[in-house]
C-alpha cells in the first residue's frame, strides 16, 4: 500500500435553475475551467484533490463523480427549472457515503471533504432542505462553504446548512470568476495543510473583493 494517497474530496454543488440562464451559467462554465487549470498547476492539490460536480434545478444529480484532477472533464451544464437545493444535499450525502474512503483499523481514510455550494435564489424544496440540512449537520462529515449570488434572496436558508456563508450582490462574469479563483485558493490552502487534525476548522483565504461574510 506504499502508493496509497489520502484524498481530499471536493464537491461543487452548482445552481443550474432557470434564473441562471444566459451570462450567469456561462460564467459558471468558465469558472469550472479556471478552477481546474489553477488546481492542476499546484503539485499538492494535483496529488490529493479529487473533484465532483453536483447540479441542481428541478432535480439534483451528480454529473461528475469524484475524479482525480488529471482525469476530470468539465461537464456540459444548462440552466432551467426550479431550485432543488434540498435534493442536492441528499445527493451529496449519498455520494459522500459511497465515494469517500472511511478509516479502518489498518488504514486511514480520506481527508474531510470540502463542499462548495453556489446558488442565486431561494430553494423551491424548503421542507426537503430543512430535513437534509439537519441530517448533514448531524453527520459532521464535511467542511461546507456556501455562496449566495444576487440581491433578491435571503441568506438565512444557507445558514441552516453551514455557518460559512458568503454573499455576492451581483452575478457578473467577473464576480463569478473571482469566486472560482477563491475556491481554488481555498482548496490549495487546505491541501497544503492536511496535517490538521480531523474535524478541526479549516483555514480559508480572505473572501474575494465584492463578497461579504454573512454574520
Amino acid at each position: 500500500m506504499s502508493d496509497y494517497v489520502r484524498r481530499l474530496p471536493v464537491y461543487l454543488l452548482l445552481d443550474c435553475s432557470g434564473s441562471m440562464m444566459g451570462a450567469p451559467i456561462e460564467a459558471v462554465k468558465q469558472g469550472i475551467t479556471t478552477l481546474l487549470s489553477e488546481l492542476k498547476g499546484d503539485p499538492q492539490a494535483l496529488e490529493t484533490a479529487y473533484l465532483s460536480v453536483i447540479t441542481f434545478e428541478s432535480t439534483a444529480r451528480q454529473v461528475v463523480p469524484l475524479t482525480e484532477l488529471i482525469q476530470f472533464q468539465a461537464p456540459s451544464i444548462e440552466a432551467s427549472g426550479m431550485t432543488a437545493l434540498g435534493g442536492a444535499l441528499n445527493v451529496l450525502m449519498d455520494c459522500m457515503n459511497n465515494e469517500v474512503r472511511k478509516s479502518t483499523e489498518t488504514q486511514k481514510g480520506d481527508w474531510r471533504p470540502m463542499v462548495f455550494i453556489m446558488t442565486d435564489g431561494y430553494p423551491t424544496d424548503e421542507d426537503v432542505l430543512k430535513s437534509a440540512a439537519a441530517k448533514l449537520k448531524t453527520m459532521k462529515t464535511a467542511n461546507i462553504i456556501a455562496c449566495l449570488c444576487g440581491d433578491d434572496a435571503n441568506p438565512e436558508f444557507l445558514k441552516q446548512i453551514t455557518e460559512c456563508v458568503l454573499w455576492m450582490n451581483t452575478i457578473t462574469p467577473g464576480a463569478m470568476a473571482n469566486f472560482f479563483r477563491w475556491v481554488s485558493s481555498s482548496i490549495k490552502m487546505t491541501s497544503s495543510s492536511l496535517s490538521a487534525k480531523p474535524g478541526e476548522n479549516i483555514q480559508l483565504p480572505p473572501p474575494p473583493t465584492g463578497f461579504v461574510v454573512v454574520p
